[in-house]
């Protein structure tokens, strides 16, 4: 992977990382990529070998029998997949969501049953259930409600959730609800959260969202009707899941970031080697001036990009607020992968606007980066807020 070894020094531990996922990227995830996008289907040997590998459980305590990856292993391992494929980089990042909620805010009985299984075979695959058709960057707007039944000792899920990665693959769901019982208020901030086996009665999945791009990761809406889980299966108390959805958000906005990267790195290997192979005026490309200064932009601004995320991952393993570090990464690498990708096509020409070659996939594909977890705009507000000391 050109370039991939611009910016902070990594340890032998997270180089040999980097080192073996850059590596099942370009032998296992690459080659598939084109046809999962063009089919639309999650290549489930390559999230086998994921698991064989043991990134499953990347953020999996080693208790648990995980990795327990610290916040710049983790960022490589995602910056070294998505240069692969994004579809799989964000499948297995929402993996990583649900088990790094169970680890950090689920029982110890909850810990044991769930996070062995999808640390050692990335099954049940994980979900991440907190958007909504009216609530998306404003989540405290949600209306999904958990109502509980004393007489049960459960509760019944009502509400629907939207743009669920996994969605039709998933085996279970940390879902977001608004407690409603006789001590809390649904119109307060009673927001907690809940594991929530896909099998569930009345935990119905809805259809398969055609998308612009990231077409080999599937997602969809759910729907919970009058779907009931035991107490036992809830993460936090009633009033702390925002601040906990919030707080997964933050470490989750890192992985983005260094996805972005990723596909921004992608974009311009190719154009790098498309530039050396095509020849116009009886000279490869690569020597006229105007393709050189767009190869050194691109080459900078994922550099930068790359920069942003480490500096986010110090702040976070030296236990500061990384939470305006994850924003700027997230942002300056979003918009990276998008003008990456933009001039990658431009130096393509006319080819790069086909599926011939992959930076048109790549260039489909980066768009979604300024989107979820987070907008763009979402994050320029965080950043913002940082500037003035809010």
């Amino acid at each position: 992977m050109t370039g991939a070894r611009v910016g902070s020094a990594l340890t032998d531990e997270q180089q040999a990382v980097r080192d073996l996922v850059e590596e099942f990227a370009a032998e296992e995830v690459r080659p598939t990529a084109a046809e999962a996008d063009e089919t639309e289907t999650f290549p489930e040997d390559v999230w086998d070998g994921l698991a064989e590998l043991g990134l499953t459980g990347l953020t999996v305590p080693e208790a648990y029998g995980g990795f327990g990856a610290g916040k710049t292993t983790y960022a490589v391992a995602n910056e070294a997949l998505a240069h692969g494929s994004l579809a799989v980089a964000t499948a297995l990042s929402v993996h990583c969501l649900a088990t790094s909620c169970i680890a950090e805010f689920g029982s110890e009985t909850q810990r044991e049953t769930w996070l062995p299984e999808m640390a050692e075979t990335g099954r049940p695959v994980g979900m991440f259930c907190l958007s909504e058709p009216h609530a998306g960057s404003n989540p405290a707007e949600m209306s999904t409600t958990a109502t509980y039944d004393p007489e049960t000792d459960e509760y019944a899920l009502n509400g629907e959730k939207q743009w669920i990665t996994n969605g039709k693959r998933g085996g279970v769901a940390v879902v977001f609800a608004k407690v409603d019982d006789e001590a809390h208020d649904p119109d307060d901030d009673a927001i907690t959260q809940f594991l929530v086996p896909a099998d569930t009665e009345g935990f119905e999945v809805g259809k398969k969202e055609e998308k612009l791009g990231l077409r080999a990761s599937d997602t969809t809406g759910i729907t919970f009707d009058d779907c009931r889980v035991p107490a036992a299966n809830r993460l936090t108390e009633p009033g702390k899941g925002l601040s906990a959805a919030f707080r997964t958000l933050t470490e989750g906005r890192i992985g983005i970031a260094a996805q972005a990267v990723g596909v921004a790195q992608a974009a311009l290997d190719e154009a790098k080697s498309y530039a050396e192979e095509r020849e116009q005026f009886d000279r490869p490309i690569s020597d006229i001036q105007t393709i050189r200064h767009k190869l050194a932009e691109m080459s900078t601004d994922v550099s930068a990009a790359r920069l942003l995320v480490r500096e986010a991952c110090r702040q976070a393993e030296a236990g500061e607020d990384y939470r305006v570090a994850a924003s700027k990464a997230k942002y300056r690498a979003s918009e990276a992968a998008m003008s990456v990708t933009n001039e990658a096509i431009q130096i393509h020409g006319g080819y790069g606007y086909t599926t011939e070659f992959d930076v048109e996939r790549l260039y489909r594909d980066a768009k979604i980066t300024e989107i979820y977890e987070g907008t763009t705009e979402v994050q320029k507000t965080i950043i913002a807020r940082g500037v003035f000391g809010e």
